[in-house]
């Protein structure tokens, strides 16, 4: 029953975080990355702020140690302030679609840190899986430079998951000392600190901000940082990450359809071709032990 129960929370983050994916692109249609980000991150914040405070998780958190505190901050901006900024302007100049392909190679990025710096083993499984992402960037890239899509969109999309997966790597350090909701609750909080040095710059934007942009804000936090974080924790603690993993990584192929079918993006053969190459390279270098 375990078993069936992680795999279906698992599904239940893919398809969390896919459709998070295109309510932050129709919360980006009149609004910059910081301006939504801040939303975001501040909807969420209050959300984890008000569960520590009802069930004393709070209290754990203030015995943190400021390393602890301070290496918690880094992981929150490189994953939530930098690394979102990128995928958000990403998304903003060439649609979701032609951008999930490229940022779900986080894994990629997160194993060569390991083998670098933690000296972890690479294996012909984890370099097949290279493999496939790196072929799938390089078709999305192509089948974007017969569309037109923008140079600067492409870069930023392969910026977004390099910074989303240093921030993984001190995850690894952090599940040490942290529980793993208090842990997501503190990198949000966080990172919701380190991008309001931005509020002065963009007030004017902020205060234009419509019901219905904080509407469609609101569920992207709900759905992607919210429920599509905690299905996934809790999916790990049942049947863990070998299988919870792979089962998440189908989230570009629903965030993908779903801009096809709902913001009306044009659908390419080139990058559904990568897209798919993207999932299956996932898949290897999630499920190496």
């Amino acid at each position: 029953m375990d078993t069936l129960i992680g795999a279906l929370l698992a599904l239940v983050s893919a398809f969390g975080w896919g459709t998070a994916s295109v309510l932050i692109k129709l919360g980006m249609r009149n609004k910059g990355a910081i301006t939504v980000n801040i939303i975001r991150l501040y909807i969420t914040t209050f959300v984890y702020a008000s569960i520590f405070l009802i069930t004393g998780k709070y209290k754990g958190i203030l015995s943190l140690s400021p390393e602890i505190i301070l290496v918690t901050f880094i992981s929150g901006l490189f994953g939530f302030v930098i690394g979102d900024y990128f995928y958000f302007n990403a998304l903003k100049l060439m649609g979701v679609s032609r951008t999930v392909p490229i940022t779900s190679s986080y894994p990629l990025w997160t194993m060569l840190w390991a083998w670098m710096f933690f000296g972890k083993k690479i294996t012909t499984q984890t370099l097949l899986g290279a493999l496939f992402i790196f072929l799938a960037i390089v078709i999305v890239r192509k089948g974007g430079l017969e569309e037109r899509l923008s140079p600067k969109g492409f870069v930023y999309a392969i910026l977004a998951p390099i910074s989303w997966s240093i921030a993984i790597v001190l995850l690894d350090f952090l599940s040490l000392y942290i529980g793993p909701f208090s842990l997501a609750g503190l990198r949000m909080t966080s990172a919701a600190i380190g991008i309001s040095v931005f509020l002065p710059k963009y007030s004017k934007e902020l205060k234009g901000v419509t019901k219905n942009e904080i509407g469609v804000l609101s569920g992207a936090a709900l759905l992607g940082l919210i429920i599509g974080q905690y299905a996934f924790v809790k999916s790990v603690s049942l049947v863990g990450s070998h299988i919870s993993t792979p089962i998440s990584a189908i989230n570009p192929i629903v965030s993908s359809l779903l801009a096809v079918a709902l913001l009306k993006e044009p659908p390419n053969s080139k990058i559904f071709v990568g897209l798919i190459l993207a999932v299956v390279g996932v898949v290897l270098i999630s499920t190496v032990h």
